[in-house]
């Protein structure tokens, strides 16, 4: 009898143990796709609208510590750094050239502090013909409630457009 007693006690307190070690269940936090959606197609708007104003601020859109990968470049790390860079390419641009980027998708963890985006952008002559067309990744987290860019990489269909203009 004292080991059916003893069996007993010991699986009760196995079975305490089991239950009180599962981890909490988190409860789900509701995010809003179109919201965080509209919410970095404006970020992209500004800085289409500081590109075309050859008036870039990388602190309206990169953190301090954000990294972006361009063709034919070793990374650039830093948004001051990007910052110089972005400059130094709008130099190459003709006056009146104008960008403007799309977010195609949104891809945000579940509780939406961090979101991926895959977008495309176009660029256009003064006459809003297009020139050329790339495909984009970027990567946001929310920091004092703001998106800002923390990594971004971009692939232009520049040469692509172009050997379609020769056939």
């Amino acid at each position: 009898m004292k080991n059916k007693i003893l069996k007993g006690t010991i699986l009760g307190m196995i079975s305490i143990l089991f239950f009180a070690c599962q981890p909490k269940k988190e409860e789900a936090v509701a995010i809003d796709k179109e919201q965080i959606k509209n919410e970095i197609q404006a970020l992209e708007n500004k800085m289409a609208e500081m590109f075309n104003d050859r008036n870039v601020n990388a602190g309206e859109y990169y953190a301090d510590d954000a990294v972006t990968f361009s063709q034919n470049k070793p990374p650039i790390v830093g948004k001051m750094e990007i910052e110089k860079s972005i400059k130094a390419d709008l130099n190459n641009f003709p006056k009146g050239y104008q960008i403007a980027f799309v977010v195609n998708e949104i891809l945000p963890s579940t509780d939406g502090n961090q979101v991926v985006e895959i977008g495309n952008y176009r660029v256009s002559d003064s006459t809003s013909a297009p020139l050329y067309t790339g495909n984009y990744i970027a990567v946001f987290e929310k920091r004092d409630g703001k998106y800002l860019c923390v990594r971004d990489m971009s692939a232009s269909d520049k040469n692509k457009n172009e050997e379609a203009e020769k056939e």
